[in-house]
């Protein structure tokens, strides 16, 4: 038996069974899910450190709250500024396969390195063993933030105006084509939205990206406006917003 620090809520995991998959698994709040025999990684020590339960035939009682389902073997893990440094390269990597664009390669390259240095940025990742076959970006909107200054048909102040707490944007969520439908963006998606303090969140999707649009509106996500960069050729993409769950706050 795995041993014991503290009370449930205190190890922040949540333990689940999943009857017609016939597997259990645990769902670490501070950032870590896997499948697999129940191991325990011991007392997180400090920053990088993480509850790490692995589930098979838990004999713990614990509440069921949530359910993230993906493919077997995947680990997700969730990491914040400074702790994230370190991974740009998988990061870039992934980014590079989905897209192939050199000029969205650099893009991206540049609003990485603001974003990490950006108070709240968070990371989760989805791995496959070593490999990262997916992950996701977001951070809180700050008061001065330029999001809603490109769109294409001005919203009323209410809707665009920011203050600490209000809103956080999910600015990339991006899985390898060979690992996608397998439950991986949506467990990517829940993960980095899961127990958020703010009032709503908010990303930015291409019109025509169609499984996308599908499968965020599906989420409960809805389309307030479009928005274009100021630059010659910029993309135009819907601007989606969603309210979080009041029990957050």
């Amino acid at each position: 038996m795995a041993p014991r620090y503290g009370s449930t809520r205190e190890r922040l995991s949540v333990c689940l069974f999943i009857g017609a998959l016939g597997v259990n698994f645990r769902i670490c709040r501070s950032g870590y899910v896997a499948l697999g025999p129940c191991v325990d990684s011991g007392r997180p020590d400090g920053p990088g450190q993480y509850w790490i339960w692995q589930c098979g035939e838990a004999e713990e009682q614990c509440s069921a709250e949530k359910v993230v389902v993906a493919a077997p073997g995947i680990t997700f893990q969730s990491l914040h500024g400074r702790q994230a440094a370190g991974h740009v390269d998988e990061l870039q990597d992934v980014h590079r396969e989905v897209y192939g664009e050199a000029d969205q390669e650099a893009l991206f390259a540049g609003r990485l390195r603001v974003w990490r240095r950006q108070q709240g940025f968070v990371l989760a990742e989805a791995r496959h063993g070593d490999y990262l076959v997916g992950f996701a970006t977001g951070m809180p909107l700050r008061p001065s933030t330029s999001w809603w200054k490109d769109l294409t048909a001005p919203l009323p102040a209410e809707v665009t105006t920011e203050h600490p707490g209000r809103t956080f944007a999910l600015t990339e969520l991006l899985v390898r084509a060979p690992w996608r439908r397998q439950g991986i963006a949506g467990s990517l998606h829940d993960l980095i939205l899961d127990g958020r303090p703010e009032e709503r969140a908010t990303l930015a999707v291409l019109p025509g990206a169609i499984a996308a649009q599908k499968a965020f509106r599906k989420r409960g996500w809805t389309r307030v406006a479009r928005a274009r960069g100021p630059q010659d050729g910029s993309l135009v993409l819907d601007v989606l917003v969603i309210a979080l769950p009041a029990r957050h706050r």
